[in-house]
């Protein structure tokens, strides 16, 4: 989009927020005035499902364990039905890969959607925003409250504003434990605060940080500290919908009683009231371009649409449109044909690709895993009939949810077999760990290394089998 043309630099004053020397400016608190709206309903139903999904999800059961569970004392990985290892990493890697194709695919269509709508930092935010204004009170009642002398009402305000606040950054602190902890441990620790080190630890700096992320820096973490604003331009394009004022229509501005049509007393559209920078999460002005603050929330959009109904006026001043479509004044069927542009297919395509491949991986995963490691510490020896003996430690990971016994069968050299015990049981998600002694006649093969199979097979499910190769050393 289009940024408003440079301005002379003024030199700056003693007490100024920013000098001409410095790279941060000192901030200004925001005091946001509360707005409703279609996109406000939007990003509440996302406020909702988010943190349903984040509070709620360590609390539901799944065979008689928590359903989702990174268990770090077990590394495991516990998600509904699935069981995950150190060893499947490959699904992490390639979950993250989708992650930064959906940011690269949502964001060429319509920019900074999930800043807007689904960042935690913004869904947080929205929460202890909605907590000081109940509190508070609205936008003006808190500035004038802030620019009094202290009281007993302010003290006892603030005061209950910052206790529910250090409830909530307390709680989602414990929830976000809880995908790594067991909860049921968690909440017995509880009555005695017996939480260990590392657990109280994390509560704690998890809670602190969404309580100073959420409550006080709020935009800040937005300007300064996210990666992403810094790095957007290069994923828009003229044809990318973002957050836009229609300056051609919208100036000059100017107030003007309702009901009168701006044409006859030389103006726009814009009444310049301002409450699109009140609403604005971040104090930007969104009528001088698009600027690397705006986290695309649409509040403003909102707040303009319902100035424009108080008007008569069209709504839309402030819209979802694209760069070429405002200079070109397409219509809704001109710009759908180019937010799906060659570049939002390939996103798209690579997107769905790599997302079944993922799918498909998960529904192919082998439910049993084999390792075989040779003793080292005896690599062969005769024992007393005759026969040349090597000793291999098999770990046999079972991968399902449902105790499992196992045969073992070895193959690859005339008369190989194995001594001792040839099953083994293993609980569900486990892995056991087994030592087997395999036998063969002196002259079985050739002296050295000699190739051989185990094959391990589930006795309920025999097509559940897991064939593996090593190597047997005959004496030279």
């Amino acid at each position: 989009m289009n940024s408003p043309s440079p301005q002379p630099q003024q030199a700056a004053k003693p007490n100024s927020p920013q000098s001409a020397d410095t790279l941060y400016e000192s901030r200004k608190k925001l005091y946001v005035r509360a707005v409703t709206g279609v996109f406000a309903n939007w990003r509440w139903a996302l406020v909702w499902i988010t943190q349903i999904i984040f509070y709620g999800l360590p609390w539901l059961s799944w065979n008689d364990r928590q359903a989702v569970l990174l268990h770090l004392t077990e590394r495991k990985f516990y998600i509904f039905g699935w069981v995950f290892w150190p060893q499947d990493v490959f699904f992490l890697a390639i979950l993250l890969i989708i992650s930064a194709y959906a940011l690269f695919f949502f964001t060429a269509i319509a920019g900074r959607l999930w800043c807007g709508y689904a960042c935690p930092q913004t869904v947080y935010t929205e929460i202890f925003m909605w907590i000081e204004q109940k509190i508070e009170g609205d936008h003006i009642k808190r500035q004038k409250r802030d620019q009094g002398p202290m009281s007993g009402e302010k003290l006892l305000r603030r005061g209950a504003k910052f206790l529910v606040w250090g409830l909530v950054a307390l709680w989602t602190g414990f929830t976000f434990v809880a995908y790594f902890s067991p909860l049921h441990e968690l909440l017995q620790s509880v009555p005695t605060f017996g939480f260990g080190p590392w657990e109280l630890f994390w509560i704690l700096f998890y809670g602190a940080f969404t309580f100073l992320f959420a409550g006080v820096m709020r935009e800040q973490v937005c300007k300064y500290m996210c990666p992403y604003a810094r790095f957007q331009a290069v994923m828009f394009d003229p044809d990318t919908l973002v957050i836009t004022y229609d300056e051609e229509r919208g100036e000059p501005r100017g107030t003007r009683k309702k009901g009168i049509d701006p044409r006859t007393v030389s103006k726009g559209d814009c009444i310049d009231c301002g409450i699109c920078v009140q609403v604005c999460p971040t104090g930007i002005d969104i009528r001088n371009g698009l600027q690397y603050e705006c986290i695309g929330c649409a509040a403003c959009i909102d707040a303009c649409d319902q100035v424009m109904d108080k008007m008569n006026y069209p709504r839309g001043l402030i819209r979802y449109t694209t760069e070429n479509a405002l200079k070109k004044h397409w219509g809704s069927k001109e710009i759908l044909g180019h937010v799906l542009r060659p570049r939002t297919l390939i996103y798209g395509t690579i997107l769905v690709a790599i997302s079944l491949a993922f799918v498909w991986g998960l529904a192919t995963r082998d439910p049993l895993r084999v390792d075989v490691i040779r003793d080292r510490a005896s690599l062969a020896r005769e024992v007393e009939d005759g026969q040349i003996e090597n000793v291999y430690r098999l770990q046999v990971m079972n991968m399902t949810e449902a105790p499992r016994a196992f045969r073992f069968e070895v193959s690859g050299l005339p008369g190989v077999k194995i001594g001792g015990e040839q099953r083994v049981e293993v609980a569900p998600a486990a892995t056991q760990a087994v030592t087997l002694q395999v036998l063969v006649p002196y002259d079985a093969g050739k002296p050295g290394s000699n190739p051989i199979h185990f094959q391990v097979t589930a006795e309920d499910d025999p097509s559940l089998t897991v064939r593996e190769e090593t190597t047997f050393l005959l004496p030279r």
